[in-house]
C-alpha cells in the first residue's frame, strides 16, 4: 500500500491589514506545491504585499469549480503534495470554500492542519460590546426577502450572540428585517471595513442601526446581534410548557430529555415542566 504522505494546509489570509499576516503564512505560500485560491489575482496582491514568491503551481478554488477540482487536489494529496488552501479573506470553510476539500481529505485518510489567521468572525465579536462567552455564526442570510425573514424568525428566540456577514447593498433592508424579526430594541453592531483604514463599528439598538444604513453603507459588513433574553417563567404557563415538551417529543427527543431541555431553557426547576406535562395528559 502507498504511503499518503501529503498534506492539507488551511492558512488564514488578512482580512484586511496586509501586516497581520502571520511568519507561517509567509513560509506556506512560498513553499507549498499547489496552492488553491479563491481569487487568484488577489492571492497575486498578497504574495507581492509581503514579498513572497510562490515556488508551487496556483489553481483557482472557488464556488463554481470546487467540486469539480476537489478530486484533482487530492488526487495531488495521495501523491504526496503539500497543498494549500487560501481564500479571498479570513480563514477557509468559514462562509468561504473549503470545507468539500477538507471533507474529502479526511475520508481519503490525509492529513488536515492549520495555519491560524484573523477572523471577521472572532474579530467583530470583540469589538461588538456584546455577551462573547457564547455565540453562534450564522452566516449569510438568504437573499430572497422571504426566505430571509423565515430563516430570522427561526433564530429570534436563540440566546447566543449571533453573527451574520452581509453585503453592503443588502446590509439596510437586512437590519429592518433583523428589527422586524429580534425587535427593534435588541442591541447589535455593525462592523465595517474591519482592521482597514476606514474602520467602523456602529452600535446600537437594530432599529436605530437600519435608520443609519438607509443611506448606504460600503465595504466588508459583519453584524453582531445579542441572543434573545430569557423569558420570564411567570410569562409561561402549563400550557405552553406542556406544548414545547409536546414538540420536542415529536421531533425524536425522549419525553426525560425534553423536559430537562425546556425547564434548562426557561430556567425552571424541572419537577414544574414535569408536573406541567403530566397536568395536560389528565386534562378533559
Amino acid at each position: 500500500m502507498v504511503s499518503v504522505t501529503g498534506v492539507l494546509v488551511l492558512a488564514g489570509t488578512p482580512i484586511g491589514d496586509v501586516e497581520d499576516a502571520p511568519p507561517r503564512l509567509r513560509a506556506e505560500l512560498a513553499g507549498a506545491d499547489v496552492i488553491a485560491a479563491e481569487d487568484t489575482r488577489r492571492l497575486r496582491r498578497l504574495t507581492q504585499a509581503l514579498g513572497v514568491v510562490p515556488t508551487g503551481r496556483v489553481v483557482s478554488y472557488f464556488e463554481g469549480n470546487e467540486v469539480a477540482r476537489t478530486p484533482e487536489l487530492v488526487a495531488a494529496l495521495q501523491d504526496g503534495s503539500r497543498v494549500l488552501l487560501v481564500t479571498d479573506a479570513g480563514m477557509p470553510s468559514v462562509s468561504d470554500p473549503g470545507y468539500r476539500l477538507v471533507d474529502a481529505a479526511v475520508t481519503a485518510g490525509i492529513k488536515v492542519t492549520a495555519v491560524p489567521g484573523p477572523s471577521a468572525v472572532l474579530t467583530a465579536l470583540a469589538l461588538s460590546a456584546l455577551p462573547v462567552d457564547r455565540f453562534a455564526f450564522e452566516g449569510f442570510l438568504p437573499r430572497k426577502a422571504g426566505d430571509r425573514s423565515r430563516q430570522l424568525a427561526q433564530v429570534a428566540a436563540e440566546p447566543r450572540t449571533m453573527v451574520f456577514f452581509e453585503a453592503p447593498h443588502r446590509i439596510a433592508e437586512t437590519l429592518e428585517a433583523m428589527a422586524a424579526a429580534f425587535g427593534a430594541d435588541r442591541p447589535a453592531a455593525v462592523c465595517r471595513e474591519l482592521t482597514k483604514t476606514y474602520e467602523e463599528v456602529k452600535r446600537g439598538p437594530l432599529g436605530e442601526l437600519a435608520a443609519w444604513a438607509a443611506d448606504g453603507v460600503r465595504g466588508e459588513i459583519t453584524v453582531v446581534v445579542a441572543g434573545a433574553p430569557p423569558a420570564a417563567p411567570e410569562e409561561v404557563g402549563p400550557a405552553e410548557l406542556a406544548r414545547r415538551v409536546a414538540v420536542r417529543e415529536e421531533a425524536g427527543e425522549r419525553r426525560k430529555e425534553a423536559i430537562a431541555a425546556v425547564a434548562a431553557e426557561l430556567g425552571l426547576r424541572k419537577s414544574v415542566v414535569f408536573d406541567a406535562v403530566v397536568a395536560a395528559k389528565h386534562a378533559p
